[in-house]
């Protein structure tokens, strides 16, 4: 027998849009911040993923200049009709305070890895939308409706409005179909179509520990809709000792063979420690409908496993991923993002020195507009990233190196900068909760080269860094930094709010506005067992 090992998208891979087209599974996620926009991975037997494609890549469909840490995409809905593959998502600009500003898409395509088109406005209600295709041709959007007023609740329930697919806009009148349960915070909406029945599958409890399924139903697409009575179907909830954590926001999705799963985020807290580095990842759990048509786990209860019986499907193994890019091709490895904007030719290179990666150093790492950053998911608890870099700074504001990042208020950045001092040194910059520090308590000075290699070593929530002069010795450097404060958890101490996961990558800085450059001989990331 086979089984699904979760998560089966490792490292920050949230709210799991899944989608079969004849024998392909796509799973679309959120990317927030980084771009190009939405992660789309690729499986033939549920078991094994690869990412394929980011369709958002063009500033026509996304343009995050000043979006904040955690806005951008959420939550995108991924779905297919006569040939053409639809998705929807938003855009979040701002959402602190009592104020959600975002702003809900759709980009359509007939090639899942080739372009897509240029968005079109759908609506500002709220987040997490999603397009449902009915069996008469009509198109439905729900997502949840935001509602900022004093005394109300703010997760006010799920809208449904038409999509005219001829007229390209929304229509006719829009209805609140479902105010959620008790679990509260009613988000994530899907809709499904069985047995005569209108199913509405959503995410309650708030994206942390109380995280949940909800499932209801109604013969009418516009309600009222009936609670599953056995709700939650999914939640990691008062179980502390599960692998998987936070489990919800599910999407449903059925096998050639008439076999039915869920892909569902969760995340898995370092033990003893309680704070998910990874973020919020994706799983799958096997389910079934019960004889009175509700849907339930197959292994029973409501608690997601971390290893699931596989469909009976031929396997497909998937081409592995090159632990380490050499910079030799004319694109970056797809593992790589930036922040909030592509890559354009005044901030990276990858033929003005054939070989290398030329990073043009630009604005600050508090910047929420343009920086010179490239950077990888974590997707294991011990895993060392390394570097060669050349690099020859010239001013205190010229700064180059290897970063281990969650967002503009919490990284480590071990990098090389000057001073009329004591010219090039290495030193370590912290930011912890928005709080800068340089902890060394000496600089490693490095005037006699301008190549130099760096290492960074993470053990569950221990970072070491290391320096090489020759690529063959290294030194460690001695301060041992704390890789779980790189965790929404820690940010927010466990409430809502920053939603993404740690990256490791490559940075330059030039705060004089001159635009040094550094060059990298290669990136390698390796998991370590």
């Amino acid at each position: 027998m086979k089984y699904i090992q979760n998560p089966v998208l490792p490292g920050f891979n949230p709210d799991p849009s899944i989608l079969r087209v004849g024998d392909d599974y796509y799973i679309a996620t959120s990317t927030f911040e980084w771009f190009p926009g939405v992660q789309i991975h690729h499986s033939r037997d549920l078991v094994n993923w690869r990412l394929i494609t980011r369709p958002l890549t063009r500033l026509s469909q996304l343009n995050m200049t000043g979006n904040p840490n955690s806005g951008g995409i959420w939550a995108p809905c991924l779905s297919y009709s006569n040939g053409i593959f639809y998705l929807v998502y938003t855009d979040v600009k701002y959402f602190r305070e009592i104020f959600k500003e975002c702003y809900n898409y759709l980009v359509t395509t007939t090639d899942i890895t080739g372009e897509w088109s240029d968005p079109i406005f759908l609506n500002g209600s709220g987040f997490d939308p999603s397009l449902f295709h009915d069996d008469d041709g009509r198109k439905w959007l729900v997502n949840m409706v935001w509602d900022h007023r004093k005394n109300k609740n703010q997760f006010s329930g799920i809208l449904l409005q038409e999509y005219s697919e001829k007229e390209k806009k929304l229509v006719g009148n829009i209805k609140n179909i479902f105010k959620g349960s008790e679990l509260a915070l009613v988000e994530g909406p899907h809709l499904y179509k069985r047995g005569g029945y209108y199913y509405l599958m959503t995410a309650e409890g708030g994206t942390g520990l109380k995280h949940a399924v909800t499932v209801a139903r109604s013969r009418n697409i516009d309600g009222p809709y009936e609670l599953d009575p056995e709700n939650p179907m999914l939640t990691s909830a008062l179980d502390p000792t599960l692998e998987l954590q936070r489990a919800g926001h599910a999407s449903l999705v059925e096998t050639q063979n008439g076999e039915w799963y869920i892909a569902h985020l969760c995340s898995r807290p370092i033990p003893s420690v309680g704070r998910s580095t990874m973020g919020r990842e994706t799983s799958i759990q096997k389910v079934m409908w019960t004889e009175d048509g509700w849907l339930r786990l197959e292994c029973g209860g409501n608690k997601p496993q971390a290893k699931v019986v596989a469909p009976d499907l031929p396997e497909c193994k998937c081409t592995s991923v090159p632990e380490r890019d050499d910079f030799d091709g004319e694109e970056l490895d797809i593992n790589f993002q930036t922040l909030r904007l592509p890559i354009t030719d005044d901030l990276l290179s990858l033929k003005e020195r054939p070989g290398y990666l030329r990073l043009k150093g630009w604005g600050s790492l508090s910047s929420f507009n343009k920086q010179a950053l490239v950077a990888r998911r974590q997707q294991a608890f011990r895993y060392e990233a390394s570097t060669c870099m050349e690099y020859d700074p010239v001013t205190f504001q010229n700064m180059a190196g290897l970063i281990c990042y969650y967002n503009t208020k919490n990284f480590y950045y071990l990098h090389m900068t000057h001073d009329d001092e004591s010219g090039n040194y290495l030193d370590v910059m912290t930011c912890q909760a928005g709080v800068f520090d340089y902890p060394l308590d000496d600089r490693i000075i490095v005037n006699e080269t301008k190549k130099i290699w760096l290492k960074a070593c993470v053990d569950y929530d221990r970072l070491v860094f290391y320096y090489s002069l020759d690529g063959t010795n290294w030194s460690a450097i001695k301060t041992v930094f704390d890789a779980s404060t790189l965790s929404d958890e820690f940010e927010m101490a466990g409430a809502h709010g920053h939603f993404t996961g740690a990256f490791v990558g490559l940075c330059c800085q030039d705060l004089s506005g001159q635009k040094r450059h550094a060059d990298f001989d290669y990136f390698e990331y390796m998991e370590v067992t």
